[in-house]
């Protein structure tokens, strides 16, 4: 067999492979959007649940969802970058650096049913949060710092150390060729991190079933202060816990959810492919 041969065989393993990783998730998605579609309509989207959960909308676990993503962004996105900025820029070589970057990786594998236990205890115990969007929001930041912290490390390190040199060599100070140079040019991937990591957090149950989550709130949270209803748990709710549910309001509530999820991926993309366009090099 000549080397030709044994290109496209491997050609086609790769297609295959590639094939059975995205086959199943056209499924998932294509299911979900046939079986939830007949109980998509606005007013299942901004009404307030009734009789139990039983009828009405999911509009308070909507709101209660954007509420705690908004609050994973406040705190966990200025954080990962400047984490970031120091690993990728400032911090030397040593024992500690390689230390912080095994608990970052470690970290990351940590199942979420771990961080919601933490933030329960910390968060609503400890620092006598309770159970509110404030809890569930930094249980959520830390989920998600390792992946955001990752994810930016790596684009700063992506831009050329020749940009760098050039800056250096002008003489602007190391700050300034941070700020001015580097970040501009690592924009585009640490945005696509950043919302990656939120839109897993906005999709997570096991934190937020322990920090913040309503079983059944059918008014909006005030405060930051106070619980809220969210999406992936009214889900859980729903399907498990609720008798005679009918079933397009299960499968309407899991193609929102989806389409929330989905959509901040599509959001990344775009920003990332107009960051991209822009770049020089």
């Amino acid at each position: 067999m000549d080397r030709y041969a044994r290109e496209r065989i491997a050609f086609l393993m790769l297609k295959a492979a590639a094939l059975i990783v995205v086959l199943p998730t056209v499924l998932v998605i294509g299911l979900l959007v046939v079986k939830g579609a007949p109980g998509m309509s606005l007013e299942f989207l901004f009404s307030y649940p009734e009789s139990g959960m039983r009828s009405g909308g999911i509009f308070p676990a909507i709101v209660g969802t954007v509420f705690l993503v908004v609050g994973t962004i406040v705190f966990a996105v200025p954080l990962g970058v400047l984490a970031a900025i120091y690993l990728a820029e400032y911090a030397r070589p040593n024992v500690l650096t390689r230390l912080i970057r095994l608990s970052i990786v470690n970290l990351a594998g940590v199942p979420s049913i771990v961080y919601g236990l933490f933030g329960y205890g910390v968060f609503v115990l400890l620092l006598k949060f309770g159970a509110s969007i404030l809890s569930g929001s930094l249980t959520l930041a830390l989920l998600v710092l390792p992946v955001i912290i990752v994810a930016s490390e790596e684009a700063l390190l992506s831009v050329p150390m020749s940009f760098r040199e050039a800056s250096l060599a002008l003489g602007a100070t190391k700050w300034q060729t941070v700020r001015r140079v580097v970040l501009p040019n690592a924009l585009s991937g640490m945005i696509t991190g950043g919302i990656l990591g939120i839109g897993r957090a906005a999709g997570e149950t096991a934190p937020v079933l322990f920090t913040v989550a309503a079983f059944y709130l059918p008014h909006l949270p005030k405060s930051i202060f106070d619980q809220a209803m969210v999406l992936p748990y009214h889900l859980f709710i729903i399907s498990t816990q609720v008798p005679n549910v009918p079933p397009r309001i299960q499968w309407g509530t899991a193609l929102t959810l989806l389409i929330i999820v989905l959509g901040m991926n599509l959001i990344a993309a775009v920003i990332r492919a107009g960051v991209r366009r822009r770049r020089p090099w």
